[in-house]
């Protein structure tokens, strides 16, 4: 139960993740970098898209995916569509992993340690989508930051 509603709350915030990038009046803004906020929206999605890729793609589902983690902030200037492109494989991850996943896998250990201790996998699934929506909202604002002109 509790992995089908982490998979509609994902799959819905990657749907506001689309629109959110949809939504930029200028393509260039989605990369725009203002006082006091150091990540661009490119790049929290480049990042959004590495954590759940690699945490339940590669982790749990074993897609192969490889992340280059530091590449999520370095690069710049990727086309909007190729970032609708990399958001709607995403999404397209998430179903087909997150359906072959039951609950039975939560009280046990998540396979890796990241925070740099031990914890369940439903303390990590959590974590994802609450560090997810976290990173979106900070994409809401950036984008109404400089729509606003």
């Amino acid at each position: 139960m509790l992995i089908q509603t982490l998979q509609q709350i994902l799959l819905r915030d990657l749907l506001k993740l689309r629109q959110e990038i949809t939504l930029y009046k200028k393509e260039e803004n989605i990369w725009a970098v203002v006082p006091n906020i150091s990540n661009p929206a490119g790049n929290l999605v480049l990042h959004l898209v590495g954590n759940l890729n690699t945490y339940i793609g590669a982790t749990l589902g074993n897609t192969g995916y490889v992340r280059h983690r530091d590449l999520e902030f370095s690069l710049k200037n990727i086309s909007r569509t190729e970032l609708l492109d990399k958001i709607d494989g995403t999404s397209k991850m998430i179903s087909d992993v997150m359906d072959t996943l039951d609950d039975s896998i939560l009280p046990k250990n998540y396979p890796l340690i990241v925070l740099e201790k031990e914890m369940t996998t439903e303390f990590f699934l959590v974590h994802l989508t609450a560090h997810f929506s976290y990173h979106l909202g900070q994409i809401n604002y950036h984008r109404r930051l400089l729509d606003k002109e």
